[in-house]
């Protein structure tokens, strides 16, 4: 895991955050092998008044990337919405192959009945 600090200091308490939410995510992926990039930082929007900070997670995993970003005035709120984007996102691809294989599944249960209905 790799966390970086862009326009501020990173402190014990966000670098204790960012491993919570990265631990959180690791159960999800099943994976000890998982290479995580973590930024996090303040960004200078001109059109916003005060400090705005910014989370990203890059994640891959088993040939598998995640991304997500977030922006907020606090960055626990930041850190935490980004966590909750990755994990939608995780379980999104994991209910799309599950999908995948129920179908192929069942047309090959289809084809077998059909083919053993024949022979009789």
């Amino acid at each position: 895991m790799n966390i970086k600090a862009t326009n501020m200091e990173l402190t014990d308490a966000i670098q204790e955050k960012v491993n919570d939410a990265v631990s959180v995510i690791n159960k999800f992926l099943n994976n000890d092998q998982a290479m995580v990039r973590v930024e996090v930082g303040k960004t200078t929007n001109h059109h916003n008044k005060g400090d705005i900070f910014r989370a990203e997670f890059d994640i891959n995993s088993n040939g598998e990337k995640y991304y997500a970003s977030s922006q907020s005035s606090d960055l626990y709120q930041a850190i935490s919405d980004t966590k909750d984007q990755i994990l939608r996102e995780i379980n999104s691809r994991r209910g799309k192959k599950q999908t995948l294989f129920k179908r192929g599944a069942m047309s090959v249960k289809k084809r077998l009945k059909g083919i053993l209905s024949y022979k009789r």
